[in-house]
C-alpha cells in the first residue's frame, strides 16, 4: 500500500486535530460544563446525571473503575456519542450537543487516544508539519507552505515534547512513550484550548512516565487538560484536582489525598485495586 493510500484510509488521525485559534468564551464561567448528562446503552445506564466543570487552564485527573463512564464521558464531549438528556457547553457560547465531531474539533477540543496514532513512514518533523496544516484534506495538506512562523512552531513543540534531537527520525522507530509524546505534539501544533488524554502512560517505562508527567503539568495553564488514567502513582504525581467516577456519575472530587481518604472511594475503587 502506498503512503498516500495509507493516509486516505486513516482519516481517524485527523479526528484529534484542532485549529490554532478558538473562539471559546470563558469570561463568564468554566471552559467545559456538563450538567445532568444521561446516556443509556441497551438498558445499561453508562452515564447517570453526570455533573462536571473544568476551568480554563486547569489540569484535571479523572479516575474510576472499569465501567465508570470515563470513555463515554469523553465520547460525549467530542460528539461521538449523543446523550439522552443533559447539557454540555464549551465556554459560554458553544452547545456541544448541537455540533458534530469535526465542528467540535474545530472549536479547539483535541483528544488523545490510548493507542498512539502517528504516521510511522514519516519523520517526527513531518508528522508535526502534517498536523499543523489548516486544510486537513490530504493533497492540500501535503502541499502546505512551510513558513518561518510554522517552522518556529514546530521547533517549539519539539522542545516541549522532548523530541528535538529526533526530529529527522522516522516515527516508526520511536519507543511507545515517544510515539505518545509525538501524538500529543501533533495536537499541540493546533494550539487547542482543551486536551482530553486517555491513559497516557499505559505501557510506558518509569522514565517515560516521569517525562510524561513533566509534559502534562507543563501544559496546564496554557491549555485545559483532562487526563483519564488508571495508574494511581502517576495520577498522584500530576494531580491538582481529581474527579472519581462511579456508575456514570461523580462519586468524589478534590485533591488526591482527599479522594483517596474518602470511604466510598476506598470501597468502590481504591479498595478494588488493593
Amino acid at each position: 500500500m502506498s503512503f498516500l493510500q495509507e493516509m486516505t484510509n486513516r482519516d481517524r488521525v485527523f479526528e484529534f486535530l484542532a485549529p490554532a485559534k478558538s473562539p471559546v468564551d470563558v469570561r463568564h464561567g468554566p471552559i467545559l460544563y456538563l450538567e445532568d448528562v444521561n446516556v443509556s446503552f441497551d438498558g445499561f445506564k453508562a452515564i447517570n446525571n453526570l455533573n462536571l466543570t473544568i476551568d480554563d487552564g486547569e489540569l484535571r485527573c479523572i479516575i474510576g473503575p472499569n465501567g465508570a463512564g470515563k470513555t463515554t464521558m469523553m465520547d460525549i464531549i467530542t460528539g461521538k456519542t449523543r446523550p439522552d438528556s443533559g447539557s454540555v457547553w464549551f465556554g459560554s457560547r458553544h452547545n456541544l450537543l448541537t455540533l458534530n465531531e469535526p465542528d467540535i474539533a474545530s472549536l479547539g477540543i483535541g483528544r488523545k487516544f490510548q493507542k498512539p496514532t502517528v504516521f510511522e513512514a514519516l519523520t517526527v518533523f513531518e508528522n508535526l508539519e502534517l498536523a499543523m496544516a489548516a486544510d486537513k484534506r490530504v493533497f492540500p495538506t501535503l502541499t502546505a507552505l512551510m513558513t518561518p512562523e510554522y517552522r518556529e512552531r514546530i521547533d517549539e513543540v519539539l522542545e516541549m515534547i522532548g523530541l528535538k534531537e529526533l526530529r529527522q527520525a522516522l516515527a516508526g522507530i520511536l519507543s511507545h512513550g515517544q510515539k505518545q509524546w509525538l501524538e500529543i505534539g501533533m495536537l499541540l501544533m493546533q494550539k487547542p484550548r482543551l486536551l482530553l488524554v486517555d491513559e497516557p502512560v499505559a505501557g510506558m517505562t518509569e522514565q517515560e512516565m516521569e517525562r510524561t508527567a513533566e509534559l502534562l503539568t507543563g501544559l496546564a495553564g496554557k491549555q485545559s487538560v483532562v487526563v483519564v488514567e488508571h495508574d494511581m502513582g502517576f495520577v498522584r504525581s500530576i494531580a491538582r484536582k481529581v474527579t472519581v467516577l462511579h456508575q456514570g456519575s461523580v462519586l468524589a472530587e478534590g485533591t488526591m489525598d482527599e479522594v483517596s481518604g474518602d470511604p466510598e472511594v476506598i470501597k468502590v475503587y481504591l479498595g478494588e485495586e488493593a
